[in-house]
C-alpha cells in the first residue's frame, strides 16, 4: 500500500521566476531537515573504491534476459525481471541489485547509510541512500553490464498464486532499459515481446487475487509542476497498468521473503494495523461530500480500487485515504515471529527485499533470505543489527515525509499564490481534537489537503463547505482557507 505523493517538474523554463522559486524552495527544505544530495568525502572514496572492485558471486546467471521496467530517467535500477512459461503456470526471475557486493559492515558506506536510511524524493530532487559510484553506476541493473544480484524464482500457478521461492546470489545481465510508458505502448499496440505479454498475465491474475483477498495498493496519483512565466499548474496523472502489473512481481517477492523468514523465525517484515473504524467514517463522508458514490455493502479496499485518480475529486479522495496508512513500520524478529506480523492493506505478511539501493532494510532482509535458502546461517553482522532497524526505518521515514510533504506543500502553495481570496469547494475531513476550530479541508480542484480554521463556529466534520483562500506562501510553504458559517 504506497503513500507517496510523486511531484515531478514539467515544463519549468530554467530562468522563469517560478523555476527559481521552486530550486530555492528545495534547497532551503534540504537545509532546514539536515539533509543533501553530497556525501562525506571518505564515504565517497569508499565507494569509488568498492564500486571497482565488487564482491561477485561464482553463478553465472547473464543467459537470462532480463529486463528492467523504471520511470525514463531513473538510473537507480534496483530489479530486472523475466517471466516464462511453465506448463500451465508461469516462472518468474527478478534479479535485485546486491548492495552487499560493495557495501562492506561498518565500512563508510555503510555506516552513512544507516544514517540515512532511504533515499528521499520531491520535485526531481533526490537524496540518495548512496553514492552515484553504486545506486547509479556499478551496483544499478543497467543494460549490457554485469552485475552481482540476489536472483529470485519464483513459481506462479495458472491462478497468479505463488507455489515456490528460491533466491541465490548470481551474477546477471539486463538486456534492456524499458520505461512504463514504453512497457504499456508495446503492450497496447500488440508488439511486445512474450516475458512482457506474460507480465501482463501475471499482473492481472496477481491483482485479482489481491482484491478476493481484501488487498489493496493506494494508487497516488503523480503530480506534475509545470510554470508560465510565475504561472504554476499541477497536473494529476494516474498510474499505467504496466506500473501496476510491474509493482505486483516485487509484491510477489516481497510475500514469499516474508513466508520464508516467519518460518525460520527469523528476520523483518513491513507491518501496517487495521484501519481505524473512525477513519473509515470519516472516509464515507469525505466521499459523500466529494460526490463519489461508496455503497454500504462495500469494502474499502473495493472502494479504493474504482476510484480514478485522473479526475480531481478522486484524486483528492486518495489523498484523503492516506489516513489508513498510519501506524506503518518495521518487525524484526529472531527467535519466532513477531506476534502481530500483517500488513492490512495487503492483507498478508509481507517483507521489503526489492529495493536495497534506496532503502536499508531490503538489504538486511535480502541477506536473511538468502542465508535460509542456501541453508547456511544468517550472517551474524545482520543478527547483530536486526534489531535495531525498525528504528532506523521508522526515523528515516519521518525524514522522508517530512520531505515530501514540504515539496507538496511548497508546489501547491505555488500553484494557489495568485488565488488568494478566491472561494473554493472542499469537505471538512478532519477536526483538531483540542480546537474544533480547526482542522483539515480537503479541496477538490485542485486536489489538495490544507489546514482550515473558522473564527466562529466549530468545523463541520465531513460537511461539504465553501472555504476562501486566505493565504498562500510558497517561500513560507504556507496555504491556509477559512470557512465562515453560511458561506
Amino acid at each position: 500500500m504506497a503513500s507517496s505523493r510523486v511531484v515531478h517538474v514539467g515544463d519549468l523554463p530554467v530562468h522563469s521566476v517560478a523555476a527559481q522559486t521552486l530550486r530555492d524552495g528545495i534547497a532551503a527544505i534540504q537545509e532546514e531537515l539536515e539533509v543533501t544530495p553530497a556525501f562525506p568525502s571518505e564515504v565517497e572514496e569508499a565507494a569509488a573504491e568498492s564500486a571497482t572492485n565488487p564482491r561477485l558471486p561464482d553463478l553465472d546467471r547473464t543467459d537470462l534476459p532480463l529486463v528492467t521496467i523504471d520511470p525514463a530517467s531513473s538510473l537507480d535500477l534496483d530489479q530486472a525481471l523475466h517471466i516464462e512459461r511453465e506448463g500451465d503456470g508461469y516462472r518468474v526471475h527478478y534479479a535485485i541489485a546486491d548492495v552487499a557486493a560493495f557495501v562492506a559492515p561498518g565500512d563508510p558506506v555503510d555506516a552513512e547509510a544507516h544514517r540515512r536510511g532511504q533515499t528521499l524524493y520531491g520535485a526531481d530532487s533526490k537524496i540518495p541512500l548512496h553514492p552515484r559510484a553504486i545506486s547509479e553506476d556499478a551496483g544499478s541493473l543497467l543494460p549490457d553490464r554485469e552485475r552481482p544480484a540476489l536472483l529470485w524464482t519464483i513459481r506462479v500457478d495458472a491462478s497468479g498464486g505463488g507455489v515456490g521461492a528460491t533466491v541465490e546470489r548470481a551474477v546477471v545481465r539486463s538486456r534492456a532499459k524499458l520505461s512504463y510508458g514504453g512497457v504499456q505502448q508495446s503492450i497496447d499496440d500488440d508488439t511486445a515481446d512474450e516475458p512482457l505479454r506474460l507480465l501482463r498475465e501475471v499482473g492481472e491474475l496477481r491483482l485479482a487475487r489481491e482484491a478476493a483477498r481484501g488487498g489493496v495498493a493506494l494508487p497516488m496519483p503523480e503530480q506534475t509542476v509545470n510554470a508560465d512565466g510565475e504561472l504554476w499548474t499541477l497536473e494529476h496523472r494516474a498510474l499505467l497498468p504496466a506500473e501496476e502489473w510491474n509493482a505486483q512481481i516485487s509484491l510477489l517477492a516481497g510475500f514469499a521473503a516474508a513466508r520464508m523468514m516467519t518460518r525460520a523465525g527469523i528476520g523483518i517484515l513491513r507491518t501496517l494495523p487495521p484501519a481505524d473504524p473512525r477513519d473509515i467514517r470519516r472516509l464515507r463522508l469525505t466521499a459523500a461530500a466529494l460526490g463519489i458514490r461508496w455503497p454500504d455493502d462495500q469494502d474499502y479496499p473495493a472502494f479504493i480500487r474504482a476510484l480514478d485518480p485522473g479526475r480531481s475529486a478522486h484524486a483528492a479522495m486518495v489523498v484523503a485515504c492516506t489516513r489508513l496508512l498510519r501506524g506503518s513500520g518495521y518487525a524484526a524478529f529472531d527467535g519466532q515471529a513477531p506476534e502481530h506480523p500483517g500488513h492490512a492493506g495487503l492483507a498478508a505478511e509481507y517483507a521489503h527485499v526489492t529495493a536495497p539501493l534506496r532503502r536499508l532494510v531490503d538489504r538486511y532482509a535480502g541477506e536473511v533470505c538468502v542465508a535460509l535458502c542456501g541453508d547456511v546461517p544468517v550472517p551474524e553482522w545482520v543478527r547483530a543489527r536486526l534489531g535495531e532497524l525498525p528504528e532506523v526505518m521508522s526515523t528515516s521515514g519521518r525524514r522522508a515525509s517530512r520531505y515530501e510533504n514540504a515539496i507538496v506543500d511548497l508546489v501547491e502553495a505555488g500553484v494557489l499564490a495568485s488565488r488568494v481570496g478566491e472561494s473554493f469547494a472542499g469537505v471538512i475531513t478532519d477536526v483538531n481534537d483540542k480546537n474544533a476550530r480547526k482542522g483539515t479541508v480537503t479541496v477538490a480542484e485542485p486536489a489538495i489537503e490544507a489546514k482550515v480554521a473558522s473564527s466562529l463556529d466549530e468545523l463541520p466534520l465531513g460537511h461539504e463547505v465553501a472555504v476562501e483562500l486566505t493565504a498562500a506562501d510558497p517561500v513560507a510553504r504556507r496555504i491556509a482557507f477559512e470557512w465562515r458559517p453560511g458561506s
